[in-house]
Order: structure tokens, then sequence, then C-alpha cells
């Protein structure tokens, strides 16, 4: 039976077990977009996971969507990437990071241009957006033309050259949580009647697109892609969901992995282990009660054969040391939710290490 803490290679990618922290944004950044010395402390403190996915990097100014988060589409932001990848590095880690283009979630309000949030369609999303002015209700998005697509498909690929300039292991693409990928994937938010709308087959187009541009600039082996089958978060309804995916995962290329990250929707994950034969990293949450996802949960999501690893959250945020806690059968930090989002190092790098 395979276990947590077997090894485990992704393309070209060596983990040293099945245990990934999952990407989760943390709006530390600079506003410039740059990385920070206290960010490259937070990752190398969990170098012992098999592998980091980093929380979302926009791939442009224009795929932003919230308050201090990373970008990966200039010199600066590339420069600052840097101090985290060695710092990883040399404590024996690796390390990914996730290109997200936010879409409609967005304002105006967070950028030095002040402009206008896109998406595939000029739909608002319900909700509201936290600014520097405070919450403010998302606005009706740009919708994308033509040369836009083709534009946003290079930012990617652009981003993804960066990512591997600044050292990471690899690039995994956002298709998931309502932002922009997804939201050409979902029924309620992509309207087109061009290519990239309507049907399912012009849905999936510009998640494929972007895909293979970025395989093409870093290598299929370097490269993977995250899916959320199903989840409501950021508004959205994608519809059929098993069709979906049915008529996604088989027109991608192949690649070093792909992530599913579960909202209640077991049935859709043993659809996608059926379709997909490369590796497959889970983020497991069968029932409504197994938020945050925890240690038992992602035995068995393994042991089932759903999954070659397994994708954590909240453990990795509260416990640097996860393996050794793991391997310890405890005990296990508490997190601190009221720092989840934004603030200093208290609740980012203050978690203590069994040692301590």
């Amino acid at each position: 039976m395979t276990s947590l803490f077997d090894p485990v290679t992704f393309g070209k990618i060596p983990l040293a077990n099945r245990l990934v922290m999952a990407p989760m944004t943390r709006n530390r950044a600079k506003p410039c977009g740059g990385a920070t010395a206290l960010m490259a402390e937070y990752y190398t403190q969990r170098a012992s996971a098999g592998l980091i996915i980093t929380e979302g990097v926009q791939p442009s100014a224009v795929g932003q969507g919230f308050l201090n988060t990373p970008g990966l589409h200039h010199p600066e932001q590339v420069a600052s990437w840097r101090s985290v990848t060695e710092a990883v590095h040399s404590a024996g880690g690796r390390i990914v990071v996730q290109l997200m283009h936010s879409g409609r979630i967005g304002h105006p309000s967070l950028y030095p241009d002040a402009h206008q949030s896109v998406a595939p369609s000029p739909v608002a999303a319900a909700g509201q957006c936290f600014t520097p002015d405070g919450p403010q209700d998302y606005q009706v998005p740009h919708e994308l033309t033509g040369d836009d697509i083709a534009s946003t498909v290079q930012d990617f690929a652009n981003a993804a050259r960066n990512a591997i300039e600044a050292g990471f292991d690899g690039v995994q693409i956002h298709a998931g949580n309502g932002f922009l990928l997804h939201q050409f994937l979902a029924e309620n938010t992509n309207r087109r009647t061009d290519g990239y709308g309507g049907s399912v087959a012009n849905r999936i187009r510009l998640t494929v697109e972007v895909t293979e541009a970025v395989a093409e600039a870093i290598g299929n082996e370097r490269t993977a892609v995250r899916v959320s089958p199903g989840n409501p978060y950021n508004d959205i309804v994608e519809g059929d969901s098993e069709a979906l995916y049915s008529a996604l995962l088989p027109t991608l290329p192949e690649l070093a992995f792909l992530e599913v990250c579960e909202i209640v929707t077991r049935s859709v994950t043993h659809q996608v282990r059926d379709l997909w034969s490369g590796n497959l990293v889970v983020n497991p949450h069968p029932t409504p009660d197994s938020f945050p996802a925890s240690e038992q949960t992602a035995k068995d999501v393994l042991d089932a054969g759903l999954a070659d690893a397994v994708s954590l959250g909240t453990l990795f945020l509260a416990n640097p040391d996860l393996p050794a806690r793991l391997s310890a059968q405890g005990p296990f930090n508490v997190p601190d939710e009221a720092t989840y989002y934004g603030g200093d190092h208290r609740g980012y790098t203050t978690y203590p290490v069994l040692d301590r």
C-alpha cells in the first residue's frame, strides 16, 4: 500500500514524499507584486513537504484580483522570487509557482491605472472585493476580445518562462476556484457566441491553449494544472461538471501532474482518475464535514488509489513541519484564522515546530 512518505517523481520534479502543500493566498507580497524576505522564510519553513505549490501569482497586471498578491510579469518580481526558490532548495525542498489570472474577481481601485477587470463576458460576480477603501461590489468586467485572449495566452507563457528564470521547479496553471480560466469553463460566466463560448468544446478551449503554451515554453514535464470540479466559489455555475471534465481532460497535453480540488465531488474525482493516466494530486474534501482536509482524508484518498499524492492547505499553514508531525502522530498546531490574509509575521512564520 502506498504511504504518504513514499517518494515519487512528477515529470522532472522529484518529491521526497507524497505530501503536497496546497496553494494558499496569504496577501503578504509587496504592493508592487514582489516577493519578500518574510515570504522566503514562510516557504522555507515548509520545505519538508514533498512539493510546495505557491499562492496564486498573477501572470499580468490585469490578472491581479487581491491586495498584496505577488506577480511574475516584471523583472523586479522575477528577481524577488529568486530568494524564495534558492532558500527552499537549500533546505531540500521543491517548489512550483501557481499562475492565477483572477479575471472578473478584482476591482479598479487595486491597480495604479484603475483598469477594468476582464472576463469571458460582461457579467459581474456577486459579492465584494476587499480594496484599499474597504469592501466594494465587484464591477461589470470588460469582455475579452479575440486579441485580448491571444495576449492572455502569451502572458501565461511569458510568466512561465519568468518562473523558470526565478528558479521554480515548475508551474501550475490555476483553472479552478472561479478565476479566469474557470470563468471560461462555466456556463453562467461564459455567454460568448464565438469559438470560446457556447459548447463545452468551445468553453474548454482557453484552458487548453494556455496549458499548451506554457508546456511549449517550459516543457510538459514542468507544467501542471489545477481544477476544482463543481466548485461554486466566486459565483460560479459550471453546468454539467461530468461532461465538462470528460471533454477537458483528454484534450490537455501530457503534464507533470494534474491537481483536483474536491468540493464534495468524490464522484467526479473517480471520473478524473479514470480519464487521467498521468500523475494525479487530490486536495481531499469528500464530505461536507471534511473541511479542512485532515490526515485521515489524505490517507483515505491515497489508499483508495485515487491519487498519487495529496495536497493539504490548513494543516501546512499551521504546521510548518507537517511531515514530521504526521510521522509522530501529532500534536498539531491550531490555525489562527484571523491572520490568514494580510498582516505581518504573526500567524505566518510564527507557528512552532516539534522541537520547540
